[in-house]
């Protein structure tokens, strides 16, 4: 699946976070590429890690199959605890040999097997017995006689206690270890092994039933994260109402209806597939794909998408798009994948915690050998304290500190209808201190009207200039040319030779004319322009129209004024970016004095017409330079190279065309641009989670360090610090999916 076109420093494409095609409906549910069978997916096989959920567990996969040679790639998706590997057989056999060594057990699965894997209730059971056990420990520990029949039951007790919960524990950490590793899993094992040697075998108990009781706890507040965009699918009925072919109506399941039948919604439902509106009107609430609060009125010819509500009458529709090819589904899956791009601050982290950990290993080892002689402390209480020292080194809390941050972000911004193809540009959002903005479409309705039109002197009858005029809008999808062609009302005529000439507009040839249909720039071009039509041109231009004319080779043969209307979103909009201390810049194909006129009344502070692709590109160029970190905004394919250039690219989803789609970095799904502010908020509001995040997990673990070698902190209080600051972390991450609105994010 191929989200990102351009080549980014940032990105990463394969680490993760913790965690009838005519239709409208199809055109704009290709926009999102589609989710394939995982166990199919280009053939590379994909496999289930149930255990896998926590960056430390892919970089254990990672570090485990380096070796191996045959593997061209890994992508790991740890919101489905799924690993894709491709290499070749030796190769892949070798692998899975490897992953299970290091203390893991991948399967073979399918999508739908993935999506379903949680934290299991067997692993909970598990570990409220293992703490049971280690309760039974402790109380024979202090309350039954120093004896040696009470003293071996009670360490029977503590070693099921450990077997029990950490068995999975101590697989990962020896083979961590014997691969020179020091992860929480090793750090763990040593820590519990070390204080059963030295007489502290309740405690040891006691500590790895709360690490195993903690480490589900994390699990399932993770899932929440990985899961909120999840729910979304929860949304879809499981049952569709299908015409027959006898004209009867019967229910049946969703993911058995085919493409191109008829389904009736009735007020009220749901709606269960993607498809176009045949028969009916009614008002349906959206807010699950685009997030728009408000329902959108449909009609014969317009898309429905699944999961969507259908408020006020019965309608028909023909399907477009299977159950698992959705747009919905499509959005979901976007969103997963986006979760396998690092964000700068996780990249950052993971450094910082490969040198922290074996930097505190360090100092246990130091306080374990040295303090004995420095401070006269008893081999046991320094073995000890060092021990304590290996609890809170885990750096489970400090790992986790991002990626449950980002996954939330990203699934709170998709439930707004904003589709972010990655941690990296969420947090990147955050810099932007220019936005260049398309004209048509995006900040205008991009559904011009013609306004007005003059015939110039001419040996052709007026009812062919028109009839020439109609055939050739009616061959060209640029919004100004369908607007020429629906205010005409006039049938087509065949074409031949029909070229598009991009930024300027068309040719083809009829009755034996050669005939162009285009921009000022294309009349100049070809040497037809006259100071009469210059005049004629200035006063359209004046009032913010735009003007396209039919030229034959010899001359200028009629003149086309389009008008646009500006969203009020967009101005909205534009003053949000203002409050923001963000530079707003029109970037348009339009004459300069048109796209003066709309910047003007959209309060844009920066308008530049006549520009070709090319140009749109020098354009971000030049504001990267000028201002910094640049957005591109856009909908068409002449905005593609400029969206590919800009820091972040921004396609109005709606209304945008497949290359825009495929170029950008953020996808606004229902063209209000107001979203874009929204996802500047929430991109400063995610980084300061984040580094709320970094703070708390190191300024617990900084308090319980000097604690432990000073002061009389305990295992118990060690294990405390360690998974509450991943609690912690986790739950205030997960805040973030509570954002509804860009404004509550200053």
């Amino acid at each position: 699946m191929n989200l990102d076109l351009k080549p980014k420093p940032l990105q990463e494409s394969t680490n993760c976070g913790c965690a009838g095609s005519c239709s409208a409906a199809v055109t704009s549910a290709a926009k999102i590429p589609a989710p394939s069978d995982l166990a199919q997916s280009d053939g590379v096989p994909v496999f289930l890690i149930p255990s896998m959920d926590c960056p430390n567990e892919e970089n254990d996969i990672r570090r485990a199959v380096a070796s191996i040679e045959g593997i061209r790639s890994l992508r790991f998706l740890l919101s489905a605890r799924t690993v894709s590997i491709d290499a070749t057989t030796e190769a892949l056999d070798a692998a899975l040999a490897t992953i299970r060594k290091a203390g893991f057990d991948p399967k073979l699965v399918s999508a739908g097997q993935a999506a379903k894997e949680n934290v299991g209730a067997s692993e909970l059971w598990r570990s409220v017995l293992a703490l049971g056990l280690a309760v039974g420990a402790e109380a024979l520990d202090f309350f039954a006689p120093d004896t040696l029949p009470f003293k071996g039951f009670g360490m029977a007790l503590a070693v099921a206690a450990i077997w029990l919960s950490g068995i999975s524990t101590y697989s990962k950490g020896v083979a961590a270890l014997r691969r020179g590793q020091l992860n929480m899993n090793a750090l763990m094992g040593v820590a519990v092994t070390g204080a059963f040697l030295i007489g502290q075998w309740p405690e040891a108990a006691m500590v790895m039933a709360l690490y195993a009781i903690a480490e589900l706890i994390e699990a399932r507040s993770v899932d929440r994260a990985r899961n909120a965009i999840k729910g979304l699918l929860d949304l879809t009925p499981e049952t569709a109402e299908v015409r027959q072919d006898d004209g009867s109506w019967l229910e049946v399941p969703a993911a058995a209806v085919t493409l191109e039948s008829c389904v009736r919604v009735k007020p009220g439902a749901r709606i269960p597939l993607d498809g176009q509106v045949t028969t009916g009107t009614s008002a349906v609430n959206q807010a699950p794909v685009t997030g728009e609060s408000i329902p959108i009125d449909k009609a014969a010819g317009d898309p429905v998408f699944a999961g969507t509500i259908n408020e006020t009458g019965i309608l028909e529709f023909r399907v477009t798009a299977a159950a698992d090819n959705t747009t919905l589904a499509r959005i979901i899956h976007a969103v997963e994948q986006a979760q396998g791009k690092q964000a700068p601050t996780q990249r950052f982290v993971d450094r910082f915690a490969a040198i922290y950990t074996p930097a505190v290993f360090g100092i246990a080892v130091a306080v374990a050998t040295l303090t004995p002689w420095l401070l006269d402390w008893t081999w046991t209480q320094a073995l000890y304290k060092a021990l304590v020292l290996l609890v809170i080194a885990c750096p489970c809390a400090l790992v986790l500190a991002t990626p449950v941050t980002v996954v939330s972000g990203l699934a709170a911004a998709a439930r707004r209808g904003i589709l972010i193809k990655g941690g990296v540009y969420l947090e990147e959002a955050r810099k932007l201190r220019a936005i260049a903005l398309d004209k048509t479409g995006t900040i205008t309705e991009g559904k011009p009207r013609l306004v007005a039109t003059e015939l110039l002197p001419s040996t052709v009858p007026e009812s062919q200039v028109l009839a020439w005029a109609a055939c050739l809008a009616g061959h060209s999808d640029h919004p100004v040319s369908k607007a020429i062609a629906t205010g005409l009302k006039l049938p087509e005529n065949g074409l031949t030779d029909f070229v598009a000439l991009a930024g300027r507009g068309i040719e083809a040839r009829t009755d034996g004319q050669l005939l162009v249909l285009g921009n000022h720039r294309l009349i100049e071009e070809r040497n037809l322009c006259s100071a009469e039509i210059e005049a004629r041109l200035h006063l359209h231009e004046t009032q913010g129209r735009t003007v396209t004319m039919l030229a034959s080779a010899q001359q200028v043969l009629a003149i086309f004024a389009v008008a646009d209307t500006i969203k009020e979103s967009s101005r909205e909009a534009v003053a949000d970016l203002h409050r923001l201390g963000v530079v707003s810049v029109m970037l348009t194909g339009d004459n300069v004095a048109t796209a003066a006129s709309i910047a003007k009344e959209a309060g844009i502070d920066d308008a530049r017409g006549n520009l070709l692709p090319e140009d749109k590109l020098a354009a971000i160029e030049d504001l990267q330079r000028s201002y910094g970190p640049t957005a591109m905004t856009g909908d068409g394919i002449n905005d593609a190279p400029a969206l590919a250039r800009a820091d972040i690219g921004v396609a109005m989803g709606a209304a945008g065309t497949d290359t825009a789609m495929e170029a950008a970095d953020v996808v606004i799904m229902n063209d209000d641009l107001r979203r874009i502010p929204e996802t500047i908020r929430l991109s400063r509001r995610t980084h300061a989670v984040l580094w709320q995040n970094i703070g708390l997990a190191l300024g617990i673990k900084s308090i319980f360090l000097v604690l432990a070698i000073f002061g009389n902190a305990t295992m118990w209080m060690a294990v405390f610090a360690d998974m509450g600051a991943s609690l912690l972390v986790v739950g205030n991450g997960v805040r973030i999916l509570r954002w509804t609105s860009g404004k509550n994010f200053r």
